[in-house]
């Protein structure tokens, strides 16, 4: 896989894309969306179509998910749309490859890749690093890492230039969030339920003052995630946190644009960019006035 020449990990350190994006946003006064979704989902052209509207669509930062057999965080849409992927005849290296397609086009939004170790730890930790570096990937969320095992990929991570982003969840206490902050970078990924993704969703008093808790503890900022699916949703998480996330819903639409073969129609990925924009415009409206 040629991927063109890495970027210096001197140099990603002195202003990474995913600090650039956080910065601009904050000079702009609003929050920003993050958009998820599977890479290959469902299949690489229809995803390759959605990833290149995204940014354009309104999303800020993009999360692409590795599809895997055993997604054990996600839900029931989620976890379809990994099986859809890999049915597709995704791997790991066309994910990245995937990226590197993107970078030749956009050199400025963030991606973040997110799913589990297995896969990395198959393709080989130190292969992975170099080759998501040379592909254009800016960070990592690794669900099934916690802290305790920050050696096997976290902090090689960092070193290599990436961003690892930690969760931070309902039940992470005073206590814990320390060891959770201890080598996180680019962002805070605030899982606002417990439980699976998509499935429903925290009140938004109860949003916010768990990120007021979380800047209390870090610099970093802090987006939220998990059970926003409309544009109001994501425009009352806008007034306070630093960014919405939204994917399930948008995972969705992939599969509601599905034939009874799992064969796409013509307009899928223009029906998944629709709803970019709307929650974008939700999002960027928020602060307003």
């Amino acid at each position: 896989m040629s991927l063109g020449a890495a970027a210096s990990p001197v140099a990603a350190a002195a202003g990474t894309r995913i600090a650039r994006r956080f910065a601009a946003l904050a000079k702009e006064k609003r929050a920003g969306l993050i958009a998820f979704i599977t890479a290959g989902d469902p299949d690489l052209p229809t995803s390759r179509a959605i990833l290149d509207g995204l940014a354009e669509a309104g999303a800020d930062l993009i999360e692409l998910g590795m599809p895997f057999t055993d997604p054990m965080a996600d839900g029931p849409a989620i976890q379809a749309s990994s099986l859809r992927a890999l049915k597709s005849g995704m791997t790991l290296a066309k994910v990245l490859e995937l990226v590197a397609a993107f970078r030749r086009r956009d050199g400025e939004t963030p991606i973040v890749l997110m799913g589990y170790y297995n896969p990395i730890y198959s393709y080989g930790v130190d292969r992975f690093l170099a080759d998501a570096r040379r592909a254009g990937v800016d960070g990592l969320i690794i669900v099934d890492l916690p802290p305790e095992e920050d050696e096997e990929l976290c902090i090689p991570a960092t070193r290599a230039g990436l961003d690892f982003i930690r969760l931070a969840t309902p039940t992470t206490d005073a206590a814990r969030l320390p060891k959770v902050l201890t080598h996180a970078s680019g962002f805070l990924y605030y899982v606002s339920i417990t439980g699976i993704t998509g499935t429903r969703s925290a009140s938004t008093e109860a949003v916010a003052a768990a990120v007021k808790r979380l800047k209390s503890a870090t610099e970093l900022p802090v987006a939220v995630g998990f059970g926003i699916r409309e544009p109001e949703q994501a425009a009352a998480i806008a007034r306070f946190a630093d960014a919405a996330v939204v994917g399930s819903a948008l995972v969705d639409r992939v599969a509601r644009k599905l034939d009874p073969q799992g064969k796409p129609a013509p307009d899928a990925a223009s029906h998944v960019l629709e709803l970019v924009r709307a929650l974008s415009r939700g999002v960027r409206a928020a602060r307003q006035g």
